[in-house]
């Protein structure tokens, strides 16, 4: 069932000369984990603002659980259908104890303050973050901070989570954090995440990789599916795995591999059968 569908969306931002959606269908399964990468320009951030109505289509309709994002009546319907991660944690933190940061959104929802205790406490356990409940948040790392903002959307509730390039800020250890916690709550709560990145290793564990070029939908399937289309990624200045790279090399020399193993163990079984 899908619970996201983008259907014709076109849209362009005021005074500029091209679209950055190009008629995008799209259609978004209920639980599953989805990865969107793309060169800068690509149009994979515009997308996830469609998410949950920051904007609006020009033409088209986005349809969020049935929900038409441009109805205003329904509005915080979809907002808190759909929780919304950015680029930099330290836009979205506002209080200064993580504990009161994680509750400050459902305080706003008129949650009564005995679930919203329960709330806090099992969003931050889940982020890995209940330890540092009373800490300064400006204190902690970078991946600790995107994670009590992870932590901060799941306290809301929502069905789905939206992460817009979460890691771009991030050293290579707290963007590792930050994609064990969103797969993880992908795999153990069946929440459906939309991750918009364009760090190639972090779309490998995902169900399904969009990629986007110039506003359209240039590849679409499961990772192994669009990695092996090798020459596609190379037009779209992006990189692929190192093992179906090396595969893609022996079959210049002229053998036949398979280009869809992604982890080193089957790329190895697959160079030695043949």
């Amino acid at each position: 069932m899908s619970i996201i569908e983008f259907q014709n969306v076109h849209f362009t931002y005021p005074d500029a000369k091209h679209e950055s959606l190009c008629g995008v269908d799209l259609a978004i399964e209920e639980g599953s984990f989805v990865a969107v990468l793309g060169h800068n320009g690509s149009g994979k951030s515009t997308l996830a603002k469609h998410m949950n109505a920051i904007l609006l289509p020009t033409e088209g309709r986005v349809l969020v659980d049935g929900i038409d994002t441009a109805d205003d009546r329904r509005l915080m319907q979809v907002r808190r259908s759909v929780g919304m991660v950015f680029q930099n944690p330290d836009n979205q933190i506002v209080a200064n104890v993580v504990e009161e940061d994680v509750a400050f959104a459902p305080e706003n929802l008129g949650v009564p303050p005995a679930e919203i205790r329960e709330r806090v406490d099992n969003a931050l356990k889940t982020v890995g973050m209940y330890e540092f409940r009373q800490h300064a948040p400006h204190l902690l790392s970078g991946g600790q901070k995107q994670r009590v903002a992870i932590a901060g959307v799941i306290a809301m509730q929502p069905r789905i989570i939206v992460l817009d390039e979460p890691t771009a800020m991030l050293d290579p250890q707290g963007r590792q954090e930050v994609i064990s916690t969103v797969t993880r709550l992908c795999r153990e709560r069946g929440m459906t995440v939309v991750l918009i990145t364009h760090h190639m290793e972090e779309c490998i564990g995902a169900d399904r990789l969009v990629v986007m070029s110039y506003g359209k939908i240039a590849a679409d399937g499961t990772p192994g599916e669009v990695f092996s289309r090798v020459e596609l990624m190379e037009r779209e200045g992006l990189d692929v795995p190192e093992t179906t790279r090396l595969c893609w090399d022996l079959n210049q020399a002229g053998l036949a591999l398979p280009l869809d193993s992604l982890d080193a163990e089957s790329c190895a079984e697959n160079i030695c059968k043949a």
